[in-house]
C-alpha cells in the first residue's frame, strides 16, 4: 500500500465544500481543514504510486474550486 499527503489550495469560501467532497473519495483516508498557505490536507492510500497520481488528477484535482495541489508521496 502507497501513502501520499495531498495539500490542497481551495477557491475563497469553498474549502469546507471542497473538504465535503474530498472526504467522500474511497481513497481518501482522512481530511482536514489547515491554516497556513494550503487550505486541506488528505491522507490517500492506493496500491500504487501511479495509483495515487491517478487519484489526485482525476477525483481530487477534478473538484470544483480546487485551486491547485501538492501531492508528498510516502516512501
Amino acid at each position: 500500500m502507497r501513502l501520499a499527503y495531498v495539500m490542497i489550495n481551495a477557491e475563497v469560501g469553498a474549502t469546507d465544500e471542497v473538504l465535503e467532497e474530498v472526504r467522500g473519495i474511497p481513497e481518501v483516508k482522512e481530511a482536514h481543514l489547515i491554516y497556513g498557505v494550503y487550505d486541506i490536507i488528505v491522507r490517500v492510500e492506493a496500491e500504487t504510486v501511479q495509483g495515487l497520481k491517478d487519484i489526485v488528477a482525476s477525483k481530487i484535482r477534478s473538484i470544483d474550486n480546487v485551486r491547485s495541489t501538492l501531492t508528498l508521496v510516502c516512501t
